[in-house]
């Protein structure tokens, strides 16, 4: 049975405890209100480490003023149940005063690659998810840290840092995890209405397009996002924040699909007040 674990002291003293037995450990972090996406993640550590732990953490400090912070969906006792029967051994989840506490003021930036794409479009979302990824690593000690391939960018900044900041971690990125027709899964999905949730599959719809037309020799970048913004607009109520052709490992973006170049394809959607984000890797 997994065990419950919210103060930030007592999960430090088990992953010293761990270590010292000579246990592998992988976190994985979340935000909760797990869906298949996330247990995808859990199992793949299960494969990989002695232990696993999985952090159940909705971060403040990555939403903006206007963000949905305060509706994020949380289900704990549905969240642990899944988490247990994917194969973790410990849920971390400490009260947002334990990891933030009276006068805290110490804040991890990562610096360039967060300027472009999502951190354009939401200042100050970097900065949180680099802090708290970084708090969590020191609190849960891991080997692994097992993320999925949804939040590129994110995997992009968590790469930088751990390199930087010397993390002594194996960083594993897990493939996106999508619904029957294609929707990358997400807890913001749940917000969607009935109609709104049968046009969001035009954001992967999209993407197969884009990746099909590389394929059959297209190179031009700009082409290929009047594209994409065509296939969106023609088929959703959505409305696009930014479509992206960037190097996969840089971020920079790019005019044209150069042989042997692997590219970041990226997009956020909103339908009303819900935003989607999805991408997919490109290799031509």
């Amino acid at each position: 049975m997994a065990t419950v674990v919210r103060d930030v002291t007592e999960m430090q003293a088990t992953a010293e405890r761990l270590r010292r037995d000579g246990k592998r450990i992988a976190v994985v972090p979340t935000m909760g209100y797990l869906h298949e996406g996330h247990l995808s993640l859990i199992r793949r550590a299960r494969v990989e480490a002695d232990v696993v732990i999985t952090t159940l953490f909705v971060n403040p400090a990555q939403f903006g003023p206007n963000e949905d912070f305060s509706r994020y969906p949380r289900n704990f006792e549905r969240d642990f149940s899944l988490a247990e029967q994917a194969g973790t051994d410990f849920v971390f989840a400490p009260e947002v005063s334990f990891m933030y506490p009276p006068a805290y003021s110490t804040f991890v930036s990562v610096e360039q690659i967060t300027d472009v794409l999502e951190g354009k479009s939401r200042p100050g979302h970097f900065r949180g998810v680099a802090t708290i990824v970084a708090k969590l690593f020191n609190i849960t000690k891991p080997h692994i840290a097992v993320f999925g391939q949804k939040d590129a960018q994110q995997i992009a900044v968590i790469r930088q840092m751990i390199g930087d900041l010397n993390f002594d971690i194996r960083l594993i990125v897990a493939p996106i995890v999508r619904e029957p027709d294609g929707l990358a899964m997400s807890s913001r999905n749940t917000y969607l209405t009935p109609q709104q949730r049968k046009e969001a599959v035009v954001l992967s719809r999209s993407l197969r397009m884009a990746d099909e037309r590389v394929n059959d020799g297209e190179s031009d970048v700009r082409r290929l996002i009047e594209e994409m913004r065509f296939v969106i607009r023609s088929n959703s109520s959505g409305v696009i924040d930014y479509i992206s052709f960037a190097d996969n490992q840089t971020l920079l973006e790019c005019e044209q699909i150069e042989e042997g170049k692997e590219i970041l394809v990226s997009l956020a959607v909103r339908f009303d007040s819900t935003r989607l984000i999805d991408n997919t890797i490109i290799r031509r």
